[in-house]
């Protein structure tokens, strides 16, 4: 009797199907795990917007969920199934922002991980700024670091998500105490010259004193209900416009001599860095929710340090809106 060749898809398909679900099975030990996941899953990401050429983004990944003490193991190949699926929809517009991105990959994880309550999906990003210097108006690019992240849990009803958008960006910072240090000696000296006081004050306004600078790392992200919106554009400004000089890859002449001026007219701590960033969130999101969660960070390494500054600020909208409101009240 003569054999008739199977098929070979068919043989693959159904020893796959007979292969054991060792995941699925009991441990050894069998206690909850509240993450188990995969980490630095690299992916391009592309964002489409509407009459424009699409926001191109290098992204790590870090996707979660956490597994019952009951398994042994997650599926973790649909972690990468998602997300795949996800950056298609972005291709396509269906999801325009990063953070809406990393929102609908932790809804979809839920989907296919029956057992999970809570899915966290991270996205750390590498997004490239277009610029132009001050004076001569040279075009250049900067690298902006982006964070993005979103946690959905089960309930009865739909999950819950929280996500959140962040980025981080260099500026510069000029060292208001050792310039007042410096502008003191300069008026004894314009004093000893018999130059006027009105002359000095002139001078001073003109031409601010010497003071040692820092490259400052600001860093603010925002964190609200899924159904918020987040500007990263505005972020991103917030970040630049709250030290004392945006910095840039490229500079004429004329742009450095504009950078180091703007600096040292503008000095600030790196306490006074979180402060104007805090501001000027209240006033560019003032229509989140109060539980919308901001966390700011500046970092300034420091010239004539060997140590570098820090300040930090974590509150929600309505605690930073509280203490603003307290502040205006007690000055007038």
């Amino acid at each position: 009797m003569t054999r008739t060749p199977s098929d070979p898809l068919s043989d693959r398909t159904s020893f796959s199907k007979e292969l054991p679900d060792v995941q699925a099975t009991s441990p050894d030990v069998r206690i909850n795990l509240t993450r188990v996941g995969v980490k630095n899953v690299k992916k391009l990401v592309e964002v489409y917007r509407a009459g424009k050429r699409p926001v191109i983004f290098i992204s790590n990944f870090d996707v979660y969920v956490d597994l019952p003490g009951s398994l042994k193991g997650a599926n973790l190949s649909r972690n990468f199934e998602v997300i795949d699926e996800v950056l298609q929809q972005a291709i396509d517009g269906e999801v325009t922002q990063i953070e809406q991105l990393c929102s609908v990959v932790a809804r979809k994880l839920l989907d296919r991980h029956e057992y999970a309550d809570r899915t966290e999906v991270l996205m750390r990003s590498e997004f490239m700024v277009k610029r132009e210097t001050p004076v001569s108006h040279t075009t250049c690019h900067e690298v902006v670091k982006v964070h993005a992240r979103a946690i959905a849990r089960r309930t009865f009803r739909t999950p819950i998500v929280r996500k959140s958008i962040g980025a981080e960006v260099t500026g510069m910072t000029a060292c208001p105490c050792a310039q007042n240090i410096m502008k003191e000696r300069a008026m004894r000296v314009l004093e000893g010259l018999d130059v006027s006081k009105d002359k000095i004050d002139e001078f001073f306004a003109a031409v601010p004193m010497a003071t040692h600078n820092q490259r400052g790392k600001g860093f603010l992200c925002i964190e609200t209900d899924d159904d918020q919106q987040v500007d990263l554009e505005k972020v991103i400004s917030i970040l630049k416009d709250s030290m004392s000089s945006g910095i840039y890859e490229l500079l004429k002449r004329g742009d450095e001599g504009a950078v180091v001026l703007a600096a040292h007219k503008n000095p600030r701590f790196v306490e006074d860095c979180v402060r104007e960033m805090a501001r000027k969130v209240l006033a560019e999101f003032d229509y989140l929710s109060g539980d919308s969660r901001v966390t700011i960070k500046q970092t300034n390494e420091e010239s004539i340090h060997q140590h570098n500054a820090y300040a930090e600020r974590k509150a929600t909208i309505a605690e930073l809106a509280d203490e603003m409101n307290g502040d205006q009240h007690n000055s007038d």
